[in-house]
């Protein structure tokens, strides 16, 4: 049945032109490479390294201020005491700020400065993540407010819903997570679930199965693994792998019994009068729109509040992370719970495929490190592992939990357990296949 979609308050050909103009301006930003420098990358990741480079010792001072005042934000508002993840979260950020402090003035124990260390964590991770997350919300505001995500979602309701239990405007924070930032996904999904038009069943789909990290990590990881000769290969075998693995786990508790009721329910549209309706639905939006300023200033302080959650936490769990992976045999004894899938799977060094895949748990780039010369089938699977499992205490779970979306640590450990699982199952005969 076609919806009806009620009179635009504005003229019909000004809400068109903000739906095609804010939509391709966001579309440009986030979506489309751009070669600059001899680099090609989307515009919003050249501005982060334009402001790296232009403003250094500015951005370093601005990532420490948001830093300290992340670790101080849950005392002051209170939020500590809600729940005890809350509690040793906070307590965690606030030690992010004396390792922070060590990373910022290079002053501490040698060891910490080894280039896996505090120099990877500050540099690589921290002030990348304190840029490209209020930058990427002023750019949000012309994507997700101006009818593209209805038309989208429109769409593509017909294969997000059967195959994810997610409505079609998903899409959108899928591909915003692969070519920009998982923390951009989160803090879309984080919005639109905050307007009610996901359930909480949906958010935590889309939190925990859409928002891995960017293309920009995935070379990273296959650099670091010498997989660059076969990168779009391994690139579109991990993002479909990553799909799969999400397909899957959704039929799995606990995301099979999450609460899937919302505000603002996604109507059935009969596939001949789609596009009509589509097109209708942003229309309908864009004319009744927020002014654009309204929009980012709502958003910059979202993606404020959204940053001074994540950085505390990465460089405190993430240095923690380092050193248990490193000096520990913690992850060993975790690895342990990989052992029947790496064993059953026919790898080589199963042991090792186990171990990695468990650090990855601590820092998505963990695993890469610790397979750097393994065997090819070792190096594709875990450099697979460490994409599709989405879930990593020094960034990703943090960021989730940061939100309003309902999902409990418990949860996340549970659907991180069963992802990488999954991923070792799956990417393994197509290692062995094309190995």
């Amino acid at each position: 049945m076609e919806i009806t979609v009620p009179i635009a308050k504005k003229s019909t050909w000004v809400a068109a032109l903000k739906l095609i103009l804010f939509s391709a301006t966001g579309i440009f930003f986030f979506f489309i490479p751009v070669e600059l420098f001899g680099q090609s990358t989307i515009l919003l990741d050249h501005l982060v390294s334009c402001l790296r480079t232009m403003l250094s010792d500015t951005v370093r001072i601005y990532t420490l201020v948001l830093i300290i005042a992340g670790a101080a934000y849950p005392f002051v508002t209170g939020q500590w005491r809600s729940s005890r993840t809350q509690m040793v979260l906070s307590a965690l950020k606030v030690t992010g700020i004396p390792v922070t402090l060590m990373a910022f003035f290079s002053v501490g124990p040698a060891v910490l400065f080894e280039k896996d260390m505090l120099p990877f964590l500050f540099g690589k991770l921290v002030i990348p993540v304190g840029l490209i997350v209020p930058l990427g919300a002023f750019f949000l505001a012309f994507l997700i407010g101006y009818g593209l995500l209805e038309l989208t979602g429109v769409l593509l309701q017909p294969v997000m819903k059967p195959l994810f239990r997610t409505p079609g405007k998903s899409a959108i924070d899928a591909v915003a997570s692969f070519v920009g930032s998982y923390s951009i996904g989160l803090l879309i999904t984080n919005k639109v679930y905050q307007n009610g038009q996901y359930s909480a069943k949906e958010a935590a789909i889309i939190a925990t199965g859409f928002s891995t990290v960017s293309a920009t990590f995935m070379v990273i990881v296959a650099k670091t693994l010498g997989l660059m000769s076969i990168w779009n290969l391994f690139f579109w075998s991990t993002l479909i792998l990553t799909f799969v693995v999400t397909a899957l786990s959704v039929r799995l508790p606990p995301l099979r019994q999450m609460d899937d009721h919302k505000v603002a329910e996604e109507q059935r549209i009969a596939q001949a009068s789609r596009l009509r309706t589509a097109w209708k639905e942003g229309i309908h939006v864009a004319a009744n729109s927020q002014p654009l300023s309204t929009s980012i200033l709502s958003n910059l302080k979202d993606s404020i509040l959204m940053t001074m959650g994540i950085l505390p936490s990465i460089m405190s769990v993430g240095l923690l992370g380092l050193l248990l992976a490193k000096y520990t045999p913690l992850f060993d004894w975790i690895g342990v719970l990989f052992w029947p899938f790496t064993w059953l799977s026919g790898h080589e060094e199963p042991v090792l495929v186990a171990k990695a895949a468990a650090t990855g748990l601590a820092e998505m780039f963990l695993p890469a490190l610790l397979v750097a010369k393994s065997t090819f089938v070792t190096k594709f699977v875990v450099g697979q592992v460490s994409i599709s499992s989405i879930l990593f205490f020094s960034a990703s779970i943090p960021c989730i939990l940061s939100t309003d979306i309902p999902l409990k640590l418990s949860h996340i450990l549970l659907i991180w357990y069963q992802r990488t699982a999954l991923t070792i199952i799956l990417s393994t005969p197509l290692a062995m296949l094309i190995a």
